[in-house]
C-alpha cells in the first residue's frame, strides 16, 4: 500500500524517512542544483572524469608493480641527487611537493581576495601560484632529463622492471600536462583580473557577470585537484 505523505490540505508534503527520503530529495528538490553556475558544474564534472583517469593510471601502476617477476627499482635510489658529495634520496621530489602544496595555499588566498573583489591582490596571488606551478614543471623537466640520460625509456630501464619507465612517464607526464595547462590559464585569468575585466564586464573569454570573480574560484577548484592528485602520485609512486 502506498504511503500517504500529505498531511492537511494546503500544507507541504511530509518528508519520507530513510532511503526513500534521500531519493525524493535528489529527484524532486530543484534547489539542490538551481543556484550552481554552469561553469562550476562543468568543472566538477571534468574533475570527476579526471579522477577516474588518474585512478586507472595508479591502479595499472600498482598492478604492474605487484605482478612483475623482475625486481622493481628502489625510488629512493632512482630519484636521489648528489649534492656537495652527499647522496640525498628523494630531495628533488620533496622540493617539488613543497612547491606544489605551497601553490595551493596561494591559490586559496587568491580565491579569498576574489570574493572580496580585491583585484590587485587576487591577480598577484594568481601570478605567484602560476610561478610556483612553472617551477614545479621545470623541476619535473629536470627529473625527466636526468632519468632519460641514465637510460630510462618507456620500454626499458637499467635498474630492473621495464614497466617502471612506462609507468613513470605516463603518470608524471599526464600530471605535468595538467599543471602546464593550469599555469597557462592562471596567467590568462590573472591578466583579466588585473585589467579589471570582471569589474567592467568587458566582453571576452572567461568573463563573468559584472562584479563576479567566480572564474577565480573555478580555477581554484582545478588547481587544488591537481595538487591533490600529486599527493597520491607522491605516496604511491615515490614512497612505495
Amino acid at each position: 500500500m502506498a504511503e500517504t505523505l500529505l498531511t492537511n490540505p494546503g500544507e507541504s508534503p511530509a518528508r519520507a524517512a530513510g532511503l526513500r527520503g534521500i531519493a525524493d530529495d535528489w529527484s524532486s528538490d530543484q534547489r539542490a542544483f538551481k543556484n550552481v553556475s554552469w561553469g562550476k558544474a562543468m568543472m566538477w564534472i571534468f574533475l570527476l572524469s579526471d579522477t577516474f583517469i588518474f585512478s586507472c593510471f595508479l591502479l595499472s601502476y600498482m598492478t604492474a608493480r605487484m605482478s612483475t617477476t623482475v625486481p622493481w627499482p628502489n625510488p629512493s635510489e632512482v630519484f636521489a641527487l648528489e649534492i656537495a658529495g652527499h647522496h640525498i634520496p628523494l630531495i628533488l621530489i620533496a622540493i617539488m611537493t613543497f612547491v606544489l602544496i605551497s601553490s595551493s595555499g596561494t591559490m586559496a588566498m587568491a580565491v579569498n581576495f576574489g570574493y572580496r573583489r580585491d583585484r590587485v591582490k587576487t591577480a598577484v596571488l594568481m601570478l605567484v601560484t602560476a610561478a610556483l606551478g612553472a617551477t614545479f614543471v621545470g623541476m619535473q623537466a629536470f627529473e625527466w632529463t636526468k632519468l632519460i640520460m641514465e637510460g630510462v625509456r618507456p620500454w626499458e630501464n637499467p635498474w630492473g622492471a621495464a614497466q617502471f619507465g612506462s609507468s613513470f612517464f605516463m603518470i608524471t607526464g599526464f600530471h605535468g600536462t595538467h599543471v602546464t595547462f593550469g599555469v597557462i590559464f592562471l596567467v590568462a585569468i590573472a591578466r583579466k583580473v588585473w585589467r579589471g575585466d570582471f569589474d567592467v564586464e568587458r566582453r571576452g573569454f572567461f568573463t563573468s557577470r559584472k562584479g563576479h570573480y567566480e572564474i577565480v574560484e573555478i580555477m581554484g577548484l582545478y588547481w587544488h585537484f591537481v595538487d591533490l592528485v600529486w599527493v597520491f602520485i607522491f605516496a604511491f609512486f615515490y614512497l612505495w
